[in-house]
């Protein structure tokens, strides 16, 4: 078993270093490649978590496939045989953790659908019983099911945090015909997704969409309804009213809170149970979404 920290494919042109994907310019398409590093509260951990970036690309491309037809997506192909000639050097790395994507221009917002009352969302609701200006019945108690799921944009932040933002706000930046689509399919696809994911027994509480405009047209963008992007519960053990066990990285982040650590770098190093559990997580949620298994 290797891991991949970081690329480093010098014949190819990086377009961009994210905290987990490594994304390089191949024309008018992108080769996007999942690497095993994780980060907590925006801090990218020392140690790397294995077969994590193969997980996050099964689970992207199978979500792709699956919901295709509520709104089409940037992927193109994971079978790095149809990857461009200059990409040949680096198949070893590729293989499993990469895909080829349409290049889009993204949209400068977060569509972040809820449907499940948990995280930053039950911070403020226990304040304002409303979340990002929404509001919510009274008495509802962490982690209960919405009523329906609310879409709760965000910026997308270079550097730092993320800022909460209103649907009005997105119209004002992107107009309403265009805030009203991504709303829309946010939701649509999120709904689709907890009802599959549902019946394989994982709870979809939230989770986070980006999208781009090619040739006029709306395109789901990045990665789609993995645990990075979304938390995903056991249902067999969901108990509302305190927070919920998960298959994603909340595992992480409660260690981190264990060992009251100030959320700034450096990251501490991350003993070997907390590795192999948090890589356990993601092969959980691989397993029971696709039927597929790796590292076994």
């Amino acid at each position: 078993m290797t891991t991949l920290t970081q690329t480093n494919f010098d014949t190819l042109k990086l377009f961009r270093r994210g905290k987990v994907r490594d994304v390089y310019e191949l024309g008018d398409k992108l080769l996007i490649v999942a690497s095993d590093r994780i980060s907590a509260f925006d801090v990218v951990m020392p140690n790397p978590i294995p077969y994590k970036g193969e997980v996050l690309t099964r689970i992207s491309k199978f979500w792709f496939d699956q919901t295709r037809s509520i709104c089409p997506n940037h992927y193109l192909t994971m079978t790095t045989a149809e990857y461009p000639a200059e990409c040949k050097p680096f198949l070893e790395d590729l293989e499993g953790r990469s895909m080829l994507v349409q290049k889009t221009e993204p949209l400068p917002v977060e569509c972040i659908v809820r449907g499940y009352i948990t995280g930053s969302g039950w911070t403020e609701y226990q304040r304002s019983k409303s979340v990002c200006g929404i509001s919510l019945p009274d008495g509802l108690r962490e982690s209960d099911k919405l009523p329906e799921p609310i879409f709760t944009p965000s910026t997308k932040a270079e550097v730092g945090h993320d800022e909460n933002i209103s649907f009005e706000k997105v119209v004002s930046m992107l107009g309403k015909k265009l805030a009203d689509a991504l709303r829309d399919h946010s939701i649509a696809i999120y709904k689709h997704a907890a009802a599959y994911a549902e019946k394989k027994g994982i709870i979809i509480a939230d989770t986070k969409f980006e999208f781009g405009l090619r040739d006029g047209n709306l395109i789901l963008i990045d990665e789609a309804l993995t645990p990075d992007s979304s938390r995903f519960w056991p249902q067999d053990k969901y108990e509302p009213g305190k927070g919920q066990p998960s298959f994603d990285k909340q595992f992480l982040r409660d260690y981190l809170l264990s060992i009251k650590w100030n959320k700034t770098p450096p990251a501490p190093e991350l003993p070997e149970e907390i590795i192999e559990r948090t890589s356990e997580k993601y092969r959980d949620a691989l397993r029971l979404l696709t039927g597929e298994t790796i590292g076994r």
